[in-house]
């Protein structure tokens, strides 16, 4: 069978850039279906089943509409350009919503072959492998090798080299090809450009690995070697710390003697970032709020009434913090690990801005970690003496939708709400499916127990005349209406009653995450 992957790994400011196409196919083209506009194809690669593309493509990406994608599967057998002269393998259908939320950043679908008027299953997929997180990082690198293995018979070998990033499975994923050096073996490849994120995704100890192939014009390259290395180390230049061996495990596990099959060495490496003129929510106006500060300040200022001690643990999600650059979807904003206790709303707020001068926002969003660390405290105190509100402020971009929806189903039967405001111009399709008030969020056939979240669009309250004393107002009442009969609703299911007037704790103490 075939399986068959196509890799999207990066969005960027300006759209989305496809750095990858790999498949045991010949070759692909993709349409978007609603223009019936075909806006790439990738190379051919003779002869093979199982072929790496790396052609790069650049699409366009609209968080707010809907965009479906046909992608066709070719076999080359003409040289001729026409796509028309090649035999149809097949092709599969998806929207470039589901590349991106895709659960484990893998979307796989089967390609389907129209016979006799109609689609038929074939034993063949295609799998979508992204997306990686944003970045404007560009990384150049050149490398040469000595003393490599002789392959051909009349000649030397006719090396290249393969990069591929380390996945969160363990699985390897194709991220650039240099060009063939023909009959050496001591080729100097060119200088070559590629995307921080492609090969590392933001982890900068993640393992890079690099294949050493003698090219071959069928298609059948010899394998000569390979070696690991990461950005980390790349990072360094050229020095004696970037010179690597390039191993064949076969060889090593046959030959006694054998001690490796020629040295790859680092020339150089250079890190530069692209520069644009982005404009973003978390801008700090000296002369008004930004739309993050005002929603946290709007419902902070009516929750913290209810929370006895005025101390808010604040987190953040989606950035690079210092000093390493190392990715965290649940940080503390006043950079304590041991305490992210913030004093009153306005102690938020001060840590909220701090924290901004200090990280590099990144992606992806991931909503699951932070419901579950609240969730986790959540589970502790289940008796009724406490109850947890959640305030999640988000542009409206959501990584890991399927973790999502099981955290809140999870968190569903604990004594915790969540309140979701969306800011931004974008359309909250995901925000308003967690908002369980028509159907109720559910997760592998399990529904929530309770509807625990409550989700609004802030734009919905942006007074027209800009007063916005009104606009918090408003935004506050509707947003914190549901959270008296989800407390009960909680206290009911587990049969606590209210304790006596002149009980030591007369009411349950509420406590508000940000």
């Amino acid at each position: 069978s075939f399986l068959n992957r196509i890799y999207i790994p990066q969005i960027l400011a300006t759209g989305l850039e496809i750095l990858q196409i790999s498949c045991k196919i010949i070759a692909v083209k993709c349409f978007k279906i609603t223009s019936r506009f075909m806006f790439g194809r990738t190379e051919v690669i003779d002869n093979t089943l199982n072929p790496d593309f790396v052609r790069k493509f650049v699409l366009d990406y609209f968080f707010e509409e809907k965009q479906n994608l046909r992608f066709d599967v070719y076999n080359v057998d003409s040289r001729s350009s026409n796509i028309s002269k090649y035999s149809f393998l097949g092709q599969t259908f998806c929207t470039l919503g589901e590349i991106i939320g895709s659960s484990g950043s893998r979307l796989e679908r089967c390609l389907l072959r129209l016979k006799y008027g109609y689609f038929s299953y074939k034993n063949s997929w295609i799998r979508y492998t992204g997306p990686l997180s944003p970045g404007a990082d560009i990384a150049t690198m050149q490398l040469c090798a000595n003393k490599l293995d002789k392959k051909d018979f009349f000649g030397k070998s006719d090396p290249f080299l393969v990069f591929y990033r380390s996945n969160e499975d363990g699985t390897f994923t194709i991220c650039h090809k240099t060009e063939v050096i023909k009959n050496t073996l001591n080729p100097v490849w060119q200088p070559f450009t590629i995307p921080v994120r492609a090969l590392c995704n933001g982890d900068y100890d993640r393992t890079v690995k690099v294949d050493v192939y003698d090219w071959d014009r069928d298609g059948s390259h010899d394998f000569i070697g390979e070696f690991t290395t990461s950005y980390r180390e790349l990072s360094r230049g050229q020095s004696q710390f970037n010179v690597y061996e390039v191993l064949n495990p076969k060889k090593k596990g046959r030959k006694k003697k054998y001690v490796n099959s020629g040295t790859v060495t680092l020339l150089s490496f250079k890190v530069e970032s692209e520069y644009t003129f982005p404009t973003s929510l978390h801008y700090m106006n000296p002369y008004q709020l930004n739309a993050y500060a005002m929603a946290l300040k709007a419902v902070g200022e009516i929750v913290q009434d209810y929370d006895s001690d005025k101390l808010f643990p604040a987190y953040g999600f989606g950035a690079k913090l210092p000093p390493d650059g190392k990715i965290s979807h649940a940080f503390p904003l006043n950079s304590d690990c041991e305490n992210a206790n913030c004093v009153g709303i306005e102690g938020v707020l001060e840590a909220y801005y701090d924290c901004l001068r200090k990280v590099q926002l990144y992606g992806p969003t991931n909503f699951a970690p932070v419901i579950n660390q609240v969730a986790q405290c959540a589970s502790e105190v289940t008796d009724g003496s406490q109850y947890f509100v959640l305030l999640i402020i988000t542009d409206g971009v959501i990584s890991d939708m399927v973790q999502t929806r099981e955290a809140v189903v999870t968190a569903a039967s604990l004594p915790m709400s969540i309140i979701i405001i969306g800011v931004g111009p974008a359309e909250f399709d995901a925000m308003e499916e967690l908002d369980g008030d028509e159907v109720r969020v559910s997760s592998r056939g399990r529904a929530a127990e309770r509807d625990i979240v409550q989700f609004v669009p802030f734009r919905d309250y942006i007074d027209r005349s800009g007063n916005q004393v009104l606009s918090m107002a408003r935004l506050a009442k509707d947003v914190l209406a549901e959270i008296p009969d989800q407390l009960l609703s909680f206290m009911k299911s587990r049969g606590i009653e209210p304790r006596p007037a002149l009980s030591p704790s007369p009411t349950p103490q509420i406590n508000v995450h940000l």
